[in-house]
């Protein structure tokens, strides 16, 4: 004889149904995310959405991505990331398919840390150094000039100790070294203020070091902008900034237009 289920299967169908779309979004938003770096150590995603039901809707209370050992462009190495949205809206059928698509652009509380080593690395990329070689500085020098060698070290109260070699075109060098407090300008520009410097005499002077030193500092002021390191659907605006034994620790938002189409 043929009989209806009862609700009780019907409720265990309904929760695995739900159990499956988290499942797929969890899936999804993950290896999303991870194309959005050239390497991860770990991505992890966890999703609030009460009561569970709503996510069949496409509607989320919260999305949360913790990830580690993340590298941006194949050159700037990054501890971890993490943000957590507000309420999103998502497209459910586009999940069943694999993919993560948002409804409309959402914002999220994000924190960002690098380590003293990400940061001497970030010295040593392409991107970098190619900004930082055979520049036109006439205020300085009427030949081409570089700046090589460059260690950062962190310190308290968001302060930095910087030394580097500035090379000159006729082979001459000369050594720089200051200590600056890092600020915020814009929510997107990282600064070098209030430089001490201390650089050593050169031929019992030290004004030529000194005067490569706020050159550099110059330089500096003009390069760390977040909006060329801007990840794909991603825009990060940074509220403060702070160093932390060995680490600089960003804090801001993350405006998220879309996820990455899947490589």
């Amino acid at each position: 004889m043929f009989t209806l289920p009862d609700r009780r299967f019907g409720q265990m169908a309904a929760m695995t149904g739900e159990n499956l779309g988290e499942q797929l979004l969890n899936k999804a938003a993950s290896t999303a995310i991870r194309h959005l770096f050239s390497q991860a150590e770990s991505v992890e995603v966890s999703i609030r959405c009460s009561p569970p039901s709503k996510l069949l809707q496409g509607s989320l209370d919260s999305f949360r991505m913790d990830g580690r050992g993340l590298v941006i462009r194949r050159q700037f190495r990054v501890e971890t990331m993490s943000f957590e949205t507000d309420a999103v809206a998502i497209d459910f059928a586009e999940i069943m398919q694999g993919q993560v698509r948002l409804k409309q652009t959402t914002q999220a509380v994000a924190q960002v840390v690098l380590t003293e080593a990400d940061l001497n690395q970030a010295f040593t990329a392409e991107l970098v150094t190619r900004r930082l070689r055979q520049l036109s500085l006439p205020s300085l020098s009427e030949q081409p000039v570089s700046f090589e060698k460059i260690q950062l070290e962190l310190l308290r109260n968001n302060r930095v100790r910087i030394e580097a070699l500035t090379c000159f075109a006729d082979g001459t060098s000369v050594p720089i070294q200051f200590i600056a407090t890092l600020a915020l300008e814009r929510r997107r520009r990282i600064l070098f203020t209030q430089p001490l410097l201390d650089c050593p005499a050169i031929d019992g002077s030290t004004e030529r070091g000194e005067a490569c030193a706020l050159a550099f500092v110059e330089l500096l002021n003009g390069l760390v902008d977040l909006d060329r390191f801007d990840l794909d659907g991603v825009t990060l605006r940074l509220n403060r900034l702070e160093t932390q034994s060995g680490r600089l620790v960003f804090s801001g938002y993350a405006q998220i237009e879309h996820f990455p189409h899947q490589g």
